[in-house]
């Protein structure tokens, strides 16, 4: 047996624990970077969404803008510094002929 070990060590087989450690780190670092990678491309997605759903709040906020100037022409809709502007709803004539009753 010591024989042999002497006959390897004279072959330079000694190194083959080391270099078979060099080989897994090298492959933990490119797992490493994979996860890297996927972590940035999510990232990448979430950003996308967010500006997707940014984009759709400031749609809606328009509609809803637009929506509003056209009740408050026809006096369906006074904003909080407006009470006393424009004509009433229905809805606001209904409740008050409640009232009344």
């Amino acid at each position: 047996q010591i024989e042999r070990k002497r006959e390897r060590r004279r072959e330079g087989e000694r190194g083959r624990a080391k270099e078979r450690r060099r080989e897994e780190r090298g492959k933990e670092k490119e797992r490493g970077k994979e996860k890297e990678r996927g972590r940035e491309k999510e990232r990448e997605g979430e950003r996308r969404r967010e500006k997707e759903r940014k984009r759709k709040r400031m749609r809606d906020r328009e509609i809803g803008r637009k929506n509003r100037k056209g009740r408050r022409r026809y006096g369906e809709y006074r904003g909080r510094d407006e009470e006393r502007w424009g004509r009433k709803s229905e809805r606001e004539r209904k409740k008050e002929r409640k009232k009344i009753k």
